[in-house]
């Protein structure tokens, strides 16, 4: 049976594949893959069984290439792929664990910042007294503010960065602004990571790579989606064995220098969801996922 991968199809072409994985599409089929489409605006809205009505019953296990899914909409996705025969490559809880950042932290605690979190519905800031035992826990100094997936990066100096941890003041209005402008879309909770000093080769920005690894082995480095110019070269020595312990089969490591020449993980991701830069070859990445179409997991999961 051809590998198959499951795309968004496009808003106003419900039989075509979203414009933005059109080239990753046909590299699929380049490569004698078999594609098959997600609506991703029902799965978003909680009717699966509409979600996945385009996907041909018995067509096996498949990679998802696509939009961001919440972790319990994502588990709702597989229930209904199951109801049709066919499965996803990456289970709902190994979706969870590379996604959200209380999945995958333990794992890459000596990479990464330090980061303490709480849980939180959209709309609901913690109390000053939550906010104070997470930033007490991380000690004095600047921090991020973040949810379980998404900074405000962009909105930097209002709704990320953090000054000086150990004023809860200013700590919880940037909380507070941060969950305004996330409003429903906010991942889990809330997160505050300490903050550390990169070198600054983007354009003001820190120069990340962003790694793909399947089954625990790098097939892809390119740069950050955020700055496609810059891509630096991570040694990845320092970083395979954390992914490996994470036993997830497609996952991102978004890395970077910090200013004393450590490299540093940033974010960990779910590779079905993690955005493929403008400019790099789809086929090196999709080439990789249709040769690797057995359901296999390593971990078990």
């Amino acid at each position: 049976m051809p590998a198959t991968l499951l795309f968004c199809s496009d808003p106003l072409n419900p039989r075509g594949v979203d414009d933005h994985f059109a080239a990753q599409a046909e590299a699929v089929r380049t490569a004698d893959g078999t594609v098959a489409l997600l609506d991703h605006d029902a799965l978003i809205a909680g009717d699966a069984a509409a979600a996945v009505r385009r996907v041909p019953r018995s067509a096996g296990t498949m990679w998802y290439r696509g939009w961001m899914i919440p972790v319990d909409r994502y588990r709702e996705l597989a229930q209904a792929l199951s109801g049709r025969g066919c499965a996803l490559a990456v289970s709902p809880e190994c979706y969870a664990k590379a996604h959200e950042l209380p999945g995958w932290y333990e794992f890459f605690a000596e990479l990464t910042p330090r980061s303490r979190w709480t849980e939180a519905k959209p709309g609901e800031v913690p109390g000053e007294s939550v906010l104070a035992g997470l930033a007490g826990s991380l000690g004095p100094g600047a921090g991020i503010v973040k949810d379980y997936v998404k900074s405000r990066k962009d909105e930097w100096d209002t709704a990320c960065f953090v000054p000086d941890l150990a004023d809860v003041a200013a700590l919880r209005r940037v909380v507070e602004r941060f969950l305004e402008l996330q409003g429903e879309y906010l991942a889990g909770g809330v997160v505050l990571r300490e903050f550390e000093d990169f070198t600054d080769e983007g354009g003001g920005r820190a120069a990340e790579a962003r790694v793909w690894w399947l089954d625990g082995e790098p097939v892809l480095v390119g740069p950050h989606p955020d700055d496609p110019a810059v891509c630096p070269e991570p040694d990845l020595s320092v970083v395979a064995p954390a992914v490996s312990a994470l036993g997830c089969r497609f996952v991102t490591t978004d890395i970077a220098r910090r200013a004393d020449g450590s490299w540093r993980v940033i974010e960990v991701g779910d590779g079905q969801v993690s955005d493929l830069p403008p400019g790099v070859d789809a086929m090196a990445l999709i080439g990789p996922l249709v040769a690797a179409s057995s359901p296999a997991v390593p971990g078990g999961q």
